[in-house]
């Protein structure tokens, strides 16, 4: 029988055979409300680690873009650049969340961390010596930004595994952990290219990714070492009865299961990046297309705070059906991107759609959580972080062909279908999951 750990205050250290989890009482108030179980389960401490540890891989591509581009002078090199951070991130994701699911998370984090730190550095050194741009020079700046990619750790993906882990069998502290890990996300991914266009246009072009180096170093190796790294290195396994919905299915169903909220964030992905490449058309239509990323830091943030509100939301309404609701308004708002015909009025669209985009994206990753095999939490989470660089990829080459044949209208439909794609891959988990659930109470009354 497993024992509850100590307080947040105090550190555990469990036993090699057992497996700690939290303690169930929770304090009776909070100004936090109930947000407040979340220091009380992990410390405070985990909640800012947590947050900013993942800055830097919002720093990357957008800092490789402006390092390469200034230092080359070529917008086509910069591209290069931030194109093989993101295939590189995308690649190097799932590799990182098995080993974490078979090493555990803390050796990985810290090797992790030590090789992207050298990556980033070798990546400096090798863009800011090269005197020309071209053949061999440009080839090894693309292998490094690759690796930059390919070994920065996956923060939100794995803290989401540790968060399962500590509310195992709670949903509702699950769904307040998830809405406050969709609104460190969208925060950090407004904040992050902020800051590298503030340090790159202040002082220097490599300030961003030396600064990207020393978060990596400093608060991803304290985040592997936090003590909550023993909930999902040693996860305990689920009663019989709290089982998610296709775990006693066959491997193939199962596996398909875990598909749709892949899928459902490759599409997610594909909204990102088609509508950051439709908002530089549309205002570039308007002379002023350094203004996009203004514009879409509005969604951002209605996104980040319409996230948090997910925690509220009834218990009764449940995740295929929050899936299938939030899909439904955010396509209908996505569908209203074409109309505006000034940037006033593209600041209310942006906002209405923020509002739908946060709670999807909360719920898919519930129910990831759901599917995802006990033993494979890691892998899945960042098979989802995955599908969002892949989706963003293309969703901006989709969206910039149209954008360059039709102009900015035409690019608009881009982030209507991908919203469009999320609402039927709703329905699609909807069905799944029902005939999952379905087919496991069958077999429980099978003698």
């Amino acid at each position: 029988m497993y024992k509850n750990p100590t307080p947040a205050s105090a550190d555990p250290s469990p036993s090699p055979n057992q497996s700690p989890l939290p303690r169930p009482d929770r304090p009776e108030r909070s100004r936090l409300g109930r947000f407040g179980v979340l220091p009380h389960l992990a410390g405070t401490s985990f909640l800012v680690l947590g947050l900013f540890a993942r800055l830097p891989l919002a720093m990357l591509t957008v800092g490789a873009l402006t390092l390469v581009t200034t230092a080359s002078d070529s917008y086509a090199a910069g591209g290069f650049a931030a194109g093989a951070v993101g295939v590189g991130s995308a690649l190097g994701a799932p590799l990182l969340g098995v080993l974490a699911d078979r090493r555990g998370q803390r050796i990985v984090l810290l090797v992790s961390a030590v090789l992207n730190t050298l990556a980033i550095a070798v990546l400096l050194v090798v863009t800011l010596t090269s005197a020309r741009f071209t053949g061999g020079a440009l080839a090894l700046v693309l292998a490094a930004a690759f690796a930059t990619g390919f070994t920065c750790p996956q923060i939100g993906p794995l803290a989401r595994v540790r968060w399962m882990a500590m509310t195992r069998g709670r949903r509702s502290d699950l769904d307040t952990a998830l809405s406050y890990e969709g609104t460190a996300d969208e925060l950090t991914f407004v904040l992050g290219p902020a800051l590298v266009g503030l340090l790159a246009g202040l002082i220097a072009a490599w300030l961003p990714l030396a600064l990207a180096a020393a978060l990596t170093i400093t608060l991803v190796s304290a985040f592997a070492v936090h003590r909550t790294v023993a909930f999902s290195d040693a996860p305990p396994a689920p009663a019989a009865d709290e089982a998610a919905p296709g775990e006693e299915a066959p491997a193939r169903y199962r596996a398909s299961l875990v598909l749709l909220p892949v899928a459902g964030m490759i599409a997610m992905g594909t909204f990102f990046g088609s509508t950051q490449t439709f908002l530089t058309a549309f205002t570039g239509h308007f002379g002023s297309p350094e203004s996009s990323g203004l514009l879409y830091a509005v969604m951002g943030l209605s996104s980040a705070l319409a996230a948090l509100s997910v925690a509220y939301w009834p218990q009764r309404f449940g995740h295929t059906t929050r899936w299938v609701a939030s899909a439904a308004a955010m396509a209908a708002a996505a569908a209203a991107l074409a109309l505006p015909d000034s940037i006033a009025a593209m600041v209310v669209v942006l906002l209405v759609l923020g509002i739908f985009v946060g709670p999807t994206m909360v719920t898919i990753f519930s129910i990831g959580s759901e599917v995802a095999p006990a033993h494979r939490l890691g892998t899945v989470m960042t098979l989802l972080a995955s599908g969002i660089v892949a989706g963003t990829a293309i969703g901006s080459a989709l969206a910039g062909t149209l954008a360059e044949s039709s102009g900015p209208a035409a690019a608009a439909a881009v982030p209507a279908s991908a919203a469009g794609v999320l609402l039927l891959l709703g329905l699609l988990s909807a069905v799944a999951l029902r005939r999952a659930t379905t087919g496991r109470r069958m077999s429980r009354h099978v003698p």
